[in-house]
């Protein structure tokens, strides 16, 4: 199984971390007994695409999501998902419009009364 390190990716290089993103493929694909025919097709791709991906030189980003797929790694992208933040003095504006109360109605028909 392959180590868990602490790797500064803000200091490496494109080409770098495509290498190290090919080594994950390859050892994860490794570890499940996988050989690169069997993955690449199961991902629809070409096993000389696999190759080129797991030697860090070349794919695209299509490819690699395909492989995460057929590899059980999908939860890997969690990191990509976007939450939307409300600033707490937004949230508080939101609260002081909230209705507070429900309106009033006249018995002749559904027209609000006024509570003023």
């Amino acid at each position: 199984m392959m180590e868990k390190a602490d790797i500064n990716w803000l200091s490496m290089s494109d080409v770098a971390i495509m290498e190290q993103i090919g080594r994950f493929i390859k050892d994860t694909r490794i570890q499940q007994n996988k050989t690169q025919e069997e993955t690449a097709e199961a991902a629809g791709l070409h096993r000389t695409t696999l190759s080129q991906i797991e030697n860090g030189s070349g794919g695209t980003l299509l490819s690699i999501i395909q492989i995460l797929r057929v590899l059980g790694q999908l939860h890997l992208l969690q990191q990509f998902q976007v939450s939307q933040v409300i600033s707490p003095l937004k949230l508080a504006q939101l609260e002081k419009e909230k209705r507070q109360r429900a309106s009033r109605t006249d018995d002749k028909g559904s027209t609000p009364k006024s509570d003023w």
